[in-house]
């Protein structure tokens, strides 16, 4: 199981609004259905002084890759992502775009998403 999905950072973190969230249902078959999901975060600590950007790729609600800036790699969570995070780490043109985002896309994006950002990260109902 994933859990909730969200990294801590120093005690007190932000959890930016998710910049992309995309699903695709694959091709119906003899096997029916598949979903494979991306989702990019963005979470901020102190405004823009402290920020982590992560791209998580998904397989039937599996997390199998993740990108972290604070890794500044590609990280296999299951044996199923091992491959793409061999292949898109020999990709220097990638990883160089991967590493930047956490400027082009989180601290680009602050001022939009600032309205949105919740102390603490995302709220959850009482059990």
């Amino acid at each position: 199981a994933m859990g909730t999905g969200r990294v801590r950072l120093s005690g007190r973190c932000c959890a930016g609004a998710a910049l992309v969230v995309l699903a695709v249902l694959g091709a119906r078959g003899a096997h029916g259905y598949f979903l494979a999901m991306g989702k990019s975060e963005c979470q901020y600590l102190n405004g823009t002084e402290r920020v982590r950007y992560l791209d998580r790729y998904i397989h039937n609600r599996q997390q199998f890759v993740h990108f972290d800036s604070d890794v500044g790699v590609f990280v296999a969570d299951l044996p199923l992502g091992e491959p793409d995070a061999k292949y898109w780490n020999s990709q220097p043109d990638l990883i160089e775009e991967k590493r930047a985002e956490v400027d082009t896309v989180c601290r680009h994006n602050y001022g939009v998403d600032a309205p949105f950002t919740r102390p603490g990260g995302p709220s959850r109902s009482p059990s």
